[in-house]
């Protein structure tokens, strides 16, 4: 084998989500270029690091300097989520393929692109000061649906730039918000992503309340039922569509297992409280669900949905619903008891500073209201 067909053959092949690149490139240039300077940085570290274990450790420190540039940006008033999506591909993609300072095998690659996916996405940026009463940690998705808008944003992103290590007092008690970011990836899903942020959450007691948070309708909907089964003919960031419908919902998996629970749960957060902040949107509490038997309709309580197959959730059948229905279920497995639900936030067309700037105020106001309950 010659050492160009070596060197060839130790690349790993771009993903739909990295193929996108150059689209997004010609379309959102300034937005895809933002954080150059962090990816040319990686870039250039790689080529200079001839050792694996400190190349590994420099990769993620990369990625979480991508991550705390995009939070320094957005609340410092750049309302923006996309810039550190799109850098962190470009940054996966550098990784796949670009030489480094030796000759780095296909599943060393592998590691580097795990190490700056988690890093760059806030996992290792948890931290909680120890003067912080009341912890709260929420979560927001990439962009997506970029194949129908490769300008998408997504609010619930801004939001968690905006709020990441936000501190507030309520009732004398200093409150802190950490926050990361999720990909919109079926597979992600079914290895575990959810559970193994918030087992140790939950295990060691940790946060105080936890907000998981997307982009949906025309108001506020506070999820009151999240269901198991996935429903959304709608494919993910890979273009990966589950085979799931409305008539053939499909449970997801965990660790290559069936996902086990009931098929709907109910959410623990104060909704009267959040319902008394005034802003430019309704907060409804939605109960709207589908079962194959039932169709759809205004579930009243948890003990209408006994006995039936879920089709759809309150927060529907896509990720939305079923990063909601992971987190409670797994908070019901530990036999914890605290505030745990889904905020899905108005829809935005593209990208829009403005409002995504009304929604994050209205959210900040939102769980205010819900600390205060505590």
């Amino acid at each position: 084998m010659t050492t160009s067909a070596m060197a060839q053959a130790n690349t790993l092949p771009k993903d739909v989500e990295e193929l996108r690149l150059p689209l997004a490139s010609k379309t959102i240039p300034l937005v895809v270029e933002r954080y150059q300077g962090v990816s040319q940085g990686l870039s250039n570290k790689l080529l200079s690091e001839s050792n694996e274990l400190t190349m590994t450790e420099m990769v993620a420190n990369e990625g979480q300097r991508l991550w705390q540039q995009a939070v320094r940006d957005v609340q410092s008033g750049h309302t923006d989520d996309r810039a550190l999506y799109w850098s962190r591909l470009t940054m996966r993609a550098s990784l796949k393929s670009q030489p480094a300072g030796f000759n780095i095998s296909g599943w060393q690659r592998e590691i580097l692109v795990s190490a700056i996916e988690k890093s760059s996405r806030g996992f290792s940026d948890i931290d909680f000061k120890s003067d912080s009463r009341i912890k709260i940690l929420l979560t927001g998705f990439d962009p997506f649906f970029l194949d129908q808008e490769i300008g998408q944003s997504n609010p619930s992103g801004v939001t968690a730039l905006a709020l990441d290590g936000y501190t507030f007092n309520v009732n004398g008690k200093k409150a802190q918000i950490e926050t990361v970011m999720i990909p919109v990836r079926f597979a992600d899903f079914d290895h575990g992503i959810i559970e193994s942020l918030l087992t140790p959450i939950y295990r060691d007691n940790s946060v105080d309340m936890i907000f998981t948070v997307s982009m949906g309708r025309e108001q506020f909907d506070i999820e009151r039922f999240p269901s198991r089964n996935r429903s959304a003919a709608a494919p993910d960031n890979l273009n990966v569509l589950t085979g799931a419908s409305k008539t053939n919902p499909i449970a997801p998996l965990l660790n290559n297992k069936t996902l086990n629970g009931p098929e709907f749960v109910e959410f623990s957060l104060p909704i009267a409280a959040m319902q008394q902040v005034k802003g430019n949107w309704q907060v409804n509490d939605n109960h709207q669900v589908s079962t194959i038997s039932g169709g759809q309709f205004d579930a009243k309580s948890i003990n209408e949905l006994q006995n039936v197959i879920s089709v759809e959730g309150s927060g529907g059948g896509y990720l939305s619903n079923e990063i909601s229905y992971r987190s409670i279920l797994l908070m019901q497995q530990f036999n914890r008891s605290l505030p745990v639900g889904h905020i899905h936030t108005p829809k935005v067309k593209g990208h829009d500073a403005e409002m995504e700037n009304e929604i994050v105020e209205q959210i900040k106001a939102m769980i205010a209201a819900a600390a205060a309950t505590l």
